[in-house]
């Protein structure tokens, strides 16, 4: 499902309980189509308030997988560069979650929905893969971590390979981009690496704890 996809669906509700009209809603920040999580909406008059939701800070829950790197910074995409990964302690892997608090300068996914020269990403790097082409030439941001904490990790196999993944929760700034994290954490770690699971549990003060499933709206 994608963050349209909710709107679709409340449209599609309100027109089968009797609404008039088209319902007017937005949301306050996409999630990408295999992230699960918080999503805040607006709805009639509520849509006014949007602009200013989409700039609170947000917090996620974050399954990196390490040992293998994919084009689009997720299991979507296909695998681009991989490494068995040895054994590495817990130690380790909870100095070097650490170390990425502060403001990191990283790229953004070929994939993402930044627009560039009025373009979205990923419809330019769609276009490219068609073609048997790679973007290489995309956008570097500014990305501001307050927190990262490991949740967990856990040694895995996947088709007779040893891969890794660590469970991190991210508190961060608008204008980040978890697959970027996940990269990045590969790489401190001496490893390729790419987004297994995401989910937001946080925007602003709104918490996940309070959030309404789609089906109960």
């Amino acid at each position: 499902m994608t963050s349209f996809d909710i709107i679709r669906a409340l449209r599609r509700r309100h027109k089968e309980e009797g609404g008039e009209g088209r319902l007017k809603v937005g949301h306050a920040g996409t999630l990408d189509p295999l992230a699960t999580g918080l999503m805040i909406l607006g709805v009639g008059k509520g849509t006014k308030k949007l602009t200013e939701l989409v700039k609170l800070d947000k917090e996620y829950t974050a399954e990196v997988r390490i040992g293998e790197q994919r084009t689009t910074g997720d299991l979507e995409g296909a695998i681009v560069a991989e490494k068995e990964v040895d054994q590495i302690s817990e130690e380790t892997i909870k100095n070097v979650v650490a170390s990425m608090v502060g403001t990191l300068t990283l790229p953004v996914s070929a994939y993402s929905a930044i627009k560039k020269e009025g373009k979205p990403m990923y419809k330019r790097a769609r276009e490219a893969e068609k073609k048997g082409e790679v973007i290489t030439d995309v956008p570097v941001r500014e990305m501001t971590v307050y927190e990262a904490e490991v949740l967990d990790s856990a040694n895995i196999i996947v088709s007779g390979k040893a891969r890794l993944v660590v469970t991190v929760r991210f508190a961060v700034a608008s204008g980040v981009y978890v697959r970027s994290l996940g990269e990045e954490l590969g790489k401190r770690l001496g490893y390729p690496a790419t987004l297994q699971a995401l989910r937001r549990t946080k925007v602003g003060d709104f918490s996940i704890t309070e959030a309404v499933l789609l089906e109960n709206i």
